[in-house]
């Protein structure tokens, strides 16, 4: 035999191994990858676990589980520090504060007032109602009755008619029920500039003093001329009584 033949079948035993090789790893490959798995039973005892037998129970050993891991502890939350406040600062609030009350204190002095007002306009409102209404009362008893002519003169500063409770005295009239003039009634200063009538109410405290007087009516829209009349009617001077009555006097303005 030839050294080319001893060759060729040495390569030919090799080709033939090396493919045996090669077939048997494919074929273990194959078996483990697609081995499929097995199902785990289930282990029943019966009796005393020494006792126990059977195919599962010679396999199945006790798997231990998994522990859980310990949660984490949350830290509790801290407050946030309050800022640290300077002197100047506290100075500064100190001060707001102070004026926070003051303002406090002035609304409720302010409503205090306010308040206190309403009340005496409502008693002087009350008080002057039930003048008006004793005025109207005395009224009937005593200016309604009697001679309204009198004697007087109505020429001159005289008094013309019933002296107590109404009269006229330069051409001018006053009413008051139950009351006299005293002395002469005032007389407005002589520098209006219209002619005509104003009409003055008036209220007459017990003592015979004009506390209040407005006008009521009447000809004359010059304000100027209104003030005449109301200065002079403030000055008038009546009889006493026993409480405040409502009256008027009526001022004719004629230009000379």
């Amino acid at each position: 035999m030839t050294n080319k033949q001893k060759r060729h079948i040495i390569a030919s035993v090799g080709t033939v191994l090396f493919m045996l090789l090669l077939f048997l790893l494919l074929w273990f490959i194959r078996l483990y990858a697609f081995k499929p798995e097995e199902e785990e039973g289930i282990e029943v005892a019966f009796g005393e676990v020494a006792e126990a037998g059977g195919f599962m129970a010679q396999q199945s050993e006790a798997v231990p589980m998994p522990s859980q891991p310990a949660a984490t502890p949350v830290p509790p939350s801290t407050p946030a520090p309050e800022p640290y406040l300077t002197s100047e600062e506290e100075e500064a609030l100190a001060l707001q504060e102070a004026q926070k009350k003051k303002e406090r204190e002035e609304k409720a002095r302010l409503e205090a007032e306010r308040k206190e007002r309403e009340r005496a306009e409502a008693e002087r409102k009350a008080k002057e109602a039930e003048a008006v209404a004793k005025a109207s009362q005395f009224g009937s008893l005593f200016g309604q009755t009697g001679n309204s002519t009198g004697s007087g003169d109505s020429k001159g500063n005289g008094q013309k008619g019933n002296p107590v409770g109404h009269g006229s005295v330069g051409g001018n009239e006053w009413s008051l029920s139950g009351r006299g003039i005293r002395g002469t009634l005032p007389q407005p200063s002589n520098d209006f500039k219209q002619e005509g009538k104003v009409i003055v109410q008036i209220r007459v405290n017990a003592a015979g003093q004009v506390v209040n007087a407005t006008v009521k009516g009447g000809d004359v829209s010059d304000k100027q001329t209104q003030q005449l009349a109301l200065d002079a009617a403030r000055k008038a001077k009546f009889t006493e009584g026993d409480h405040d009555q409502i009256g008027t006097i009526t001022y004719i303005f004629k230009l000379n």
